[in-house]
C-alpha cells in the first residue's frame, strides 16, 4: 500500500508509528484497563501537531494534507483507538467548524490553543432525544442583552470529560424547525457549564466519554459560530470530515487486529504445525488482508477528493460505512483464530473487537450512511 503514497505520507507514516509504538505501546492496555486518559502522551502528542493536522503552521499547526490526517489517525488508533478517537474528533468535528465557519476573531482566539494541543475540542450534538435525528435538538439559546443563555443536556460526547472548547448545537429560533438550529462555542470553566460522569463504556475506554449540561450558562453573542441558523450546515460539513477519519480509525483497529493474528499463527501449533499452515486459517487471514487494503484504499480515495476540494459526502459515507463493518468482522475473526485465547484479556485482540464494534455507531450508524449514499446516488 505505501508504495502509492507520495514520499511525504510515508516519511509521516513512519515518523507516527515510531513514536506510537514508543510512547503508547507500552500503556494501551493499561489505560483501557483503567479508563484513564493519558495526559503525559497527549501533551507530546500535541507538540508534535496531532491536535492540528490541517490548521495552518501560522495558527500552531502542522500544516499536513487530508491524506496525511488519514494516516496519522489511523497509525494511532492501530495501537490506541481511543486515542485515535481523541485526535480525530477533536481535528475533525471539533477544530475543523471553527477553521471553516469561524471568523478571524474566533480563529485567533480558539485555533492555536487547539491546534497546539493546550486545549481540547468537543462537538456537542446527541441529546437523550436527539442523535441521528438532529432536528430533534432540545437545547436552546436565548438572546439576553450581548449574552445567549444556552440550556442543554448532551450526552455521550466524545472528549467531554476533558474538553476545553464544545461546540454546542441548540436552537436559536424554537419555532423555525431545522433552521432555527445553530452552534455557540461554550468553554470550560463558564457558570452553569457541568461535566457528567464518564460514561462506563466496551469499548474506547481511554477516551473520557461523558455528559455535558449547561444550565441558565451564558455566552458572549460573539460566540455564535457563523450566522443563527446554520447549525445543520456546520453539523454536515464537519459531519463528512469526521466520517472520513472515523474510517480511518477503523482502518487502524483492523490493521492491528490483522497483525495480531497473523503473529499467533506463527506462533501457536496444532496437530505439530503452526496454525499458518492449515488452510481454514490461510483463508480467515486472507479475508482479513483484503477487507484491510479495500477499507483503507476508500478511506485514501475520501481524503484525496477533500484535499483537491472535490466533493466527498458519498465517498466519506462509503468509506466510513465500509471500513466500520470491515473492522468488526476482521476483528472477530482474529478472535476465532486465537480461540480462547481471543476471548482474554492476555491478549489484544479482545480489546480490539470491543473498540471496532462502536465504530459502526458514532459519527452516524450504518444505517444513516446507507442513506446518505443512495441519496447521493439517486441525486447523481
Amino acid at each position: 500500500m505505501d508504495q502509492l503514497l507520495e514520499e511525504k505520507h510515508r516519511i509521516v507514516r513512519q515518523s507516527v508509528r515510531r513514536f506510537c509504538e514508543r510512547e503508547l505501546r507500552p500503556i494501551a492496555a493499561q489505560i483501557d484497563q483503567e479508563a484513564r486518559f493519558p495526559w503525559e502522551v497527549v501533551e507530546k502528542m500535541g507538540k508534535l501537531g496531532y491536535f492540528g493536522i490541517q490548521a495552518s503552521k501560522e495558527l500552531g499547526g502542522a500544516g499536513l494534507d487530508a491524506v496525511s490526517y488519514a494516516i496519522i489517525v489511523e497509525e494511532i488508533s492501530r495501537v490506541s483507538a481511543a486515542i485515535g478517537l481523541c485526535v480525530t474528533v477533536h481535528n475533525s468535528v471539533a477544530l475543523y467548524p471553527i477553521l471553516a465557519f469561524g471568523n478571524p476573531e474566533q480563529i485567533e482566539r480558539w485555533v492555536p490553543p487547539l491546534a497546539r494541543g493546550e486545549k481540547i475540542g468537543a462537538f456537542c450534538l446527541t441529546e437523550p432525544n436527539a442523535g441521528s435525528d438532529a432536528g430533534g435538538i432540545e437545547s436552546t439559546a436565548i438572546v439576553d442583552g450581548d449574552n445567549y443563555v444556552v440550556n442543554a443536556n448532551k450526552v455521550f460526547v466524545t472528549n467531554g470529560g476533558v474538553a476545553d472548547i464544545c461546540l454546542i448545537f441548540c436552537r436559536t429560533d424554537p419555532a423555525a424547525g431545522h433552521r432555527g438550529i445553530s452552534v455557540v462555542v461554550a468553554e470550560r470553566g463558564a457558570a452553569g457549564f457541568v461535566v457528567g460522569d464518564l460514561e462506563d463504556l466496551c469499548g474506547m475506554r481511554a477516551n473520557p466519554v461523558s455528559s455535558i449540561r449547561l444550565t441558565d450558562c451564558r455566552i458572549p453573542s460573539g460566540n455564535l459560530l457563523a450566522k443563527e441558523g446554520m447549525g445543520l450546515k456546520i453539523g454536515l460539513a464537519a459531519l463528512d470530515t469526521g466520517r472520513m477519519g472515523i474510517g480511518a480509525q477503523a482502518v487502524g483497529i483492523a490493521h492491528a487486529a490483522l497483525e495480531e493474528a497473523v503473529r499467533y499463527a506463527r506462533q501457536r501449533q496444532q496437530f505439530k504445525v503452526p496454525i499458518e499452515r492449515h488452510q481454514a486459517i490461510q483463508t480467515m487471514i486472507a479475508d482479513m488482508a483484503t477487507q484491510v487494503d479495500a477499507a483503507r484504499l476508500m478511506v485514501y480515495r475520501a481524503a484525496t477528493l477533500k484535499e483537491r476540494s472535490l466533493p466527498f459526502t458519498k465517498a466519506s459515507a462509503m468509506a466510513k460505512l465500509f471500513a466500520s463493518e470491515a473492522a468488526d468482522r476482521v476483528t472477530d475473526l482474529a478472535v476465532q483464530i486465537h480461540g480462547g485465547y481471543g476471548y482474554s484479556k492476555a491478549y489484544p485482540v479482545e480489546r480490539y473487537y470491543r473498540d471496532a464494534r462502536v465504530t459502526r455507531i458514532y459519527e452516524g450508524t450504518s444505517e444513516i450512511h446507507r442513506m446518505v449514499i443512495a441519496k447521493s446516488v439517486m441525486d447523481e
